[in-house]
């Protein structure tokens, strides 16, 4: 029996198809609410691939690798720079 302070847990056994895609099955997507087009990452962590749902679009970005090294101070520069040319 199963209480309920333990996660809910299915195991099905896929294959990788095609350019190394995987479908999840129907019953994953419905019990996480998700729908094609709908945001996800994935991660590998200690041999297992972790897909979690993003529930945020701006938590998109913590989980992106950096391309960019750019400081709060350089950025309030640059957009100061750019609202000097508004308004002429």
């Amino acid at each position: 029996m199963q209480d309920e302070a333990t996660p809910h847990k299915q195991v099905i056994v896929l294959k990788v198809g095609k350019k190394g895609t995987i479908c999840l099955p129907r019953v994953f997507l419905e019990e996480l609410g998700l729908r094609e087009g709908d945001p996800v990452t994935v991660r590998l962590e200690d041999g297992q691939v972790i897909v979690t749902p993003v529930t945020d679009p701006m938590l998109l970005g913590a989980y992106r690798e950096k391309w960019s090294h750019t400081t709060v101070d350089e950025f309030e520069k640059e957009s100061e720079e750019e609202q000097r040319g508004w308004g002429d």
